[in-house]
């Protein structure tokens, strides 16, 4: 295999000559060796460095600090990495010291040496075009870092809204399907009132629609990016102008409009925008926790249970008990949730941990969020296909449990009255009868016309108020 011998001011290294990136990118993939996930895994992650650097090149150029034989290699360069390419060699840890540094030079390197080629010059020939002087010019990790992790948020939650929504519209489906499905309602796990299978799964459609809207409210903090304000905020070695010249561009090539931040010394130290997102991503793992708890309960039996839906049946549930099936899909999805919940926390020390000008833990925090995005748009997506769409529903044994239970005395309170209500139901439950015969043929409270008119399905699930 032939080999380069790179060096900096620590000394030198030896890299496999096929490799773009270089030793600065080296030395931080042999110190970190935490997650084993490099950032490649995010390829947003890797398509947001070339945007930036694109930006931050064509703004240079056209201030007349890059020469623009240089600055338009680095643009074909930054191009590739946009279009997918070069993915491989993005070999940096997601978790690292150094507040992003590694992974900032190794998106430096692998346009530097990109570059180098284009302008016909071999790898690790810097003379030429470096990655400290030419790829990051007018640049620090303190900056790039931060923008170009907004930048692929943005892009990645593009996608789980998707997910999302799809799912949203999988629970209105269903809502539409047992729209005339009668059931009973619950609370305290106890019988409560009636209402329709169809209503049950509208809202949990429209508690997702929630969590879309606000996803995309939290999303617009991420437009506001410190570019330009290199290590602290103060703008050194940054050409006048560089700053918003670079927000234009970068807001040109992406097609996202972004803004400078009106205070770049705070933006620089500020992580507040992710604290809010992570908090929105923890809210929607809590509420599909809940709808998931609701479709195993619901699910429960085949016959020793509520019985009241059937999930897919995805695969065999034991490896004892024969024949049993398992509700998987709605348990993976509330461990992805536990999941987030505590990458939530993750965030929140991570962010209260800045000190002075500048938040170091930075690198957890993308971490926590893109595997929080990535693992929940995969859930999000399984529960929908593998679980919501194939739902079927047990309709008679609904509608028969309904019309037998003691929670339907509620139907009858605007007219008999709480007292007597509460006596009647508690003959109920301590005879067994049902409310129908204590109500109807025994104590002849009302005719039988009378009493199905009251518990009609339509009056059930949207009662009108009497008296």
């Amino acid at each position: 295999m032939r080999t380069r011998i790179e060096k900096d001011f620590l000394g030198e290294k030896e890299l496999p000559d096929s490799a773009y990136y270089g030793v600065q990118t080296l030395r931080g993939k042999e110190n970190f060796h935490i997650t084993g996930i490099p950032m490649s895994n995010e390829p947003y992650f890797v398509k947001a460095f070339g945007y930036v650097k694109k930006a931050a090149a064509l703004a240079n150029r056209d201030l007349g600090v890059l020469d623009a034989k240089i600055a338009d290699a680095i643009v074909n360069a930054c191009d590739r990495l946009i279009a997918g390419e070069m993915r491989d060699q993005f070999v940096t840890d997601f978790i690292q010291g150094g507040a992003g540094t590694s992974t900032n030079m190794n998106a430096n390197e692998v346009i530097a040496n990109l570059a180098l080629e284009r302008l016909g010059h071999k790898k690790g020939e810097y003379q030429y075009c470096n990655p400290n002087d030419h790829v990051n010019f007018g640049q620090s990790t303190n900056d790039v870092y931060p923008t170009a992790f907004r930048l692929a948020l943005i892009l990645r939650l593009n996608s789980y809204m998707d997910a999302l929504g799809q799912l949203q519209e999988a629970f209105f489906a269903k809502g539409r399907e047992f729209q005339n499905v009668l059931k009973m309602g619950r609370t305290h796990l106890q019988d409560a009132v009636p209402m329709s299978l169809g209503q049950e799964f509208h809202g949990w459609g429209t508690t997702m629609g929630e969590e879309v809207q606000r996803i995309a409210e939290v999303r617009q903090f991420l437009h506001e990016v410190n570019l330009g304000a290199t290590a602290i905020g103060t703008m050194v070695t940054a050409a006048p102008g560089y700053p918003e010249l670079a927000i234009k561009y970068l807001t040109e090539v992406t097609g996202c409009t972004f803004i400078l931040a009106g205070d770049l010394v705070e933006a620089t130290s500020d992580t507040g925008a992710y604290v809010l997102l992570s908090g929105v991503l923890k809210r929607t793992s809590s509420k599909l926790t809940k709808i998931c708890n609701d479709l195993r309960l619901l699910a429960s039996g085949p016959r020793c249970g509520f019985k009241e839906l059937n999930l897919p049946q995805m695969q065999p549930g034991s490896s004892i008990m024969p024949g049993k099936v398992n509700p998987v899909i709605p348990e993976v999805v509330n461990q992805t949730s536990f999941l987030v919940i505590g990458l939530d926390l993750t965030v929140t020390l991570a962010a209260s941990a800045g000190q002075l000008q500048l938040n170091v833990m930075e690198p957890v925090i993308t971490f926590a969020l893109f595997t929080s995005i990535s693992t929940m748009e995969n859930a999000v997506n399984s529960l929908n296909v593998n679980c919501i769409q194939g739902i079927t529903a047990n309709v008679e044994h609904m509608h028969s449990r309904v019309l037998n239970s003691l929670g339907i005395i509620t139907v009858l309170k605007p007219s008999l009255g709480y007292k007597l209500c509460g006596e009647i139901a508690r003959e109920g439950y301590e005879t067994g009868k049902s409310l129908h015969d204590i109500v109807v043929k025994e104590r002849k409270l009302m005719t039988q016309q009378r009493w199905d008119e009251m518990f009609s399905f339509e009056n059930l699930i949207s009662p009108k108020f009497e008296q």
